[in-house]
């Protein structure tokens, strides 16, 4: 488990957000200026390679109204999670990156926005093999799919490879390939939220030993 973290960064020139140079029909992607999903697809292509240079998953990308301006959200994770600095990293260079697009290909986002960049929080469904790799140990709960209907099945993680994920239940340890499995959700154990809290009060220095449950 890691600590989860957000950078939230104004983007432009010395920081303050950037606003439109001027009315636009369009954007670099031929897109009409209204259109979210339109800018969501030139933003990935800015902000993909940025995040894979730096060792690190692009998990999701949004764009969304807030009042005049866009909030555009970008959310990295990695195998062994991702820590504050390393998410304050990343959007330092995923902001530098839109800044030079922008100058070098005009208006992406229509206006003034604000970045921010976050790692996964434990509500975050798993979907590919990579999410139930890095969950390993957690307890989650899954829709099973099967010839007699579905089922829900609920079962530590033990193991996942690119085709399969292991989880131990209380029926014992069973395999399903993923296109066996609908969307898996982590469960939140209070019992090791209740170790986390005995920590403290014993007043452990070690900061790495002591995590947040979400990542």
């Amino acid at each position: 488990m890691t600590q989860r973290g957000r950078a939230t960064r104004p983007t432009g020139p010395s920081g303050r957000p950037r606003r439109s140079a001027g009315p636009r029909t369009g954007d670099p992607s031929g897109a009409p200026r209204g259109d979210l999903a339109a800018r969501r697809a030139r933003l990935r292509e800015v902000i993909e390679p940025v995040v894979t240079a730096a060792g690190y998953d692009l998990e999701d990308l949004s764009v969304s109204r807030a009042g005049r301006r866009h909030v555009v959200r970008v959310i990295v994770d990695a195998d062994g999670g991702i820590n504050l600095d390393a998410v304050a990293d990343v959007s330092r260079a995923v902001s530098a990156a839109l800044d030079a697009a922008e100058e070098a290909g005009g208006d992406i986002v229509a206006g003034e926005y604000q970045l921010e960049v976050s790692s996964p929080g434990v509500d975050r469904p798993l979907t590919l093999p990579r999410h139930w790799r890095r969950n390993v140990g957690r307890l989650v709960k899954v829709t099973v799919r099967g010839p007699e209907g579905d089922r829900q099945l609920t079962g530590r993680v033990a193991g996942a490879d690119d085709e399969h994920v292991a989880l131990e239940t209380d029926a014992g340890r069973v395999d399903h390939s993923y296109a066996e499995l609908g969307p898996g959700r982590v469960q939140v154990e209070f019992s090791r939220l209740d170790e986390i809290d005995e920590a403290d009060e014993f007043g452990d220095d070690d900061e790495d030993d002591v995590e947040d449950e979400e990542r």
